[in-house]
């Protein structure tokens, strides 16, 4: 990040309380930027999980005349929302790369499908699955062996997935857990006899 970047980092963060200062300073220098810097202190703001701040930069970004829509770019703006729990701002990130046509591939839908189980953002990971359903990408077995992983705390979206895993790779077999056979109660005192 470059001198200038890093001033305007620290202002923004500075600033983002005093909304009239905020937006002032938004317009008087953050429109300046230089395109490397603007794109590295958004990076910088992700990798701090201030969410406020990347998603105005976000903004920044996608009015720039250099922009062009791009994956990595929505996908590591979701990855920082989802770590965030920002139900609302994903939503909007979704629409916006909706309007703009870009279309993630089966490793990536992947990678977020992951990542919003991991925020526990099941629901909205539910949204994503359903997207990479009809994605244009053929799907991947390993794909759906890692979110049949994570949904284990989950048995009802578990078992829509595993469904659907079946239906587009019939012959592959799916790990299911086994029960246990034994309370855990049970099993304490049988290993304790033995």
């Amino acid at each position: 990040m470059g001198k200038e970047g890093l001033m305007i980092a620290k202002e923004l963060k500075r600033l983002h309380s005093n909304a009239v200062r905020f937006e002032r300073f938004m317009k008087s220098h953050v429109s300046r930027l230089h395109k490397s810097n603007l794109v590295v202190v958004l990076a910088e703001f992700q990798r701090q999980d201030l969410s406020y701040l990347s998603m105005r930069l976000y903004e920044a970004v996608r009015k720039e005349i250099w922009y062009r829509p791009d994956m990595f770019f929505y996908r590591d703006m979701l990855f920082m929302l989802a770590r965030n729990k920002k139900v609302d701002e994903t939503k909007k990130i979704w629409e916006d790369l909706k309007k703009e046509g870009v279309i993630f591939d089966q490793h990536t839908f992947g990678d977020l499908v992951k990542a919003f189980l991991d925020g526990g953002l099941s629901l909205e990971e539910m949204h994503i699955y359903d997207e990479m359903r009809h994605s244009p990408d053929p799907p991947m077995s390993l794909r759906y062996r890692v979110m049949l992983k994570g949904l284990l705390p989950y048995p009802e979206l578990r078992e829509k997935v595993k469904d659907d895993f079946l239906k587009l790779l019939p012959d592959t077999v799916v790990y299911d857990p086994l029960e246990d056979l034994f309370d855990e109660e049970e099993w304490r005192k049988e290993s304790d006899d033995d």
